[in-house]
């Protein structure tokens, strides 16, 4: 792989800047917030979400995305890379414009994808390893998973108080801020300079973890990374070409540093079947009455509400990110378990040194082997010291070789009749 040319580094450095500016202003999630007007309405009055969407001026950002694309010249893989972010800028320009209308679902589709895409394998649909978690893990009654005094209720305050120390011993003076706020559709909302957390909801010890695995060592530290790049700081920049390997690398680190619970992988795959139940055309009643069975009344509403947000109320054009997280997984998970196998384990580092799709990394290797591209000051502990992920890594790929079904049926068998022992949830 030849490197960039000075001439063509320039030009690359050039288009960088004019797309990060593009995406300064294209804030997806922010552009499709609810008020909490529409929580009351609903949950208090009964009726229908009836949201609002501030206007957004995208006529600079085309302006922006022009202006990157001129710069943007021959095959090599960092103009690649620009032109996939121009792209993906452009799509965001569209889905913004479109939001409350039919439009918005596929200008949706186009940056995040639906429930019915194959994955990896070009055989399996993301819906239907959905419903095999849901299958699997409906019977599982999840209080007599935990042994008593293992965790207790914390107060949103008690919950920031927590977060605030974690986050000192991770980040230091660059740790994010946290703020305990009533102006908040969800439970917690997160980037690189704050962390939002609404007054009334209620979190476990676990939701400290979970959120500074998830939010803060990934979304954050990414943005942070990001930010310190000197050539291409477009790489802090949150946005729709980025967002899948960026959950998917999240719910991984929830999962290798033992933040996980059984619960929250529930509601990952319900939110892909709650998509496509919207997309065949159920209104958000419908598709909160489905998470009404599943969770208390306060969750459900905001599980509804990441469906429908920017979309149609009534169904049939929902917004479809929230099927990233499973496909996401399974793409980084495969990622570092196929550069654990060649020996390049040095590759998973370069994940954060920034946001970026996989597609992205030998563009980004490229630069950074060249010394373009700066390496992460962020990262959480497992990624700082790889040999528990490589050995893990090792172990799933000895895993695929091993058939299971043969184990599988032997256990099922020897353990049918054993009775169910020390139940501590009783």
């Amino acid at each position: 792989m030849n490197p960039l040319s000075t001439a063509h580094f320039a030009k690359a450095k050039k288009a960088g800047q004019a797309l990060n500016a593009a995406a300064k202003s294209m804030r997806v999630l922010s552009s499709v917030e609810w008020s909490a007007s529409c929580r009351s309405r609903f949950l208090d009055r009964g009726k229908l979400p009836a949201p609002r969407y501030a206007k957004v001026d995208t006529s600079k950002t085309r302006d922006y995305i022009i202006a990157a694309r001129a710069q943007i010249e021959g095959d090599h893989v960092v103009f690649e890379w620009l032109g996939r972010l121009a792209d993906t800028l452009e799509a965001t320009v569209n889905l913004i414009e479109t939001r409350g209308t039919k439009e918005f679902f596929a200008h949706s589709v186009t940056l995040y994808g639906q429930p019915t895409q194959l994955m990896l394998d070009k055989k399996t649909r993301v819906l239907d390893l959905a419903r095999h978690m849901d299958a699997s893990l409906a019977d599982l009654d999840f209080s007599k998973l935990v042994m008593e005094g293992v965790e207790h209720q914390l107060t949103s305050q008690e919950f920031a108080e927590e977060l605030r120390e974690k986050l000192a011993r991770h980040f230091e003076s660059s740790a994010p801020k946290v703020i305990v706020t009533k102006e908040l559709s969800a439970k917690a909302a997160a980037n690189s300079k704050r962390i939002r957390i609404r007054e009334s909801a209620g979190f476990t010890e676990r939701d400290v973890e979970q959120l500074l695995q998830h939010e803060a060592l990934i979304h954050a530290a990414t943005g942070l990374n990001g930010n310190a790049q000197k050539h291409f700081k477009v790489l802090g920049r949150a946005h729709a070409g980025t967002t899948e390997i960026q959950e998917g690398l999240a719910v991984f680190a929830e999962i290798i540093s033992g933040a996980m619970d059984p619960n929250r992988f529930r509601r990952l795959a319900d939110r892909v079947i709650a998509i496509q139940m919207a997309i065949e055309g159920a209104d958000f009643k419908e598709v909160y009455d489905f998470y009404a069975e599943r969770t208390d009344i306060d969750q459900a509403y905001d599980n509804a509400r990441r469906v429908f947000r920017g979309g149609v109320i009534s169904g049939g054009a929902p917004f479809t990110k929230d099927m990233v997280y499973l496909n996401g997984l399974l793409r980084v998970h495969n990622f570092m378990r196929s550069v654990v196998k060649i020996g390049r384990a040095d590759l998973i580092r370069i994940l954060f040194a920034g946001k970026m799709d996989l597609e992205d990394v030998p563009a980004l290797a490229q630069l950074a082997s060249r010394g373009r591209l700066t390496p992460p000051k962020f990262m959480p502990p497992w990624a700082k010291d790889l040999r528990f992920l490589v050995s893990y890594m090792a172990y799933s790929s000895f895993l695929n070789q091993v058939k299971m079904p043969g184990f599988q049926a032997y256990y099922e068998d020897e353990l049918k009749d054993v009775p169910v022992i020390w139940d501590f949830g009783s």
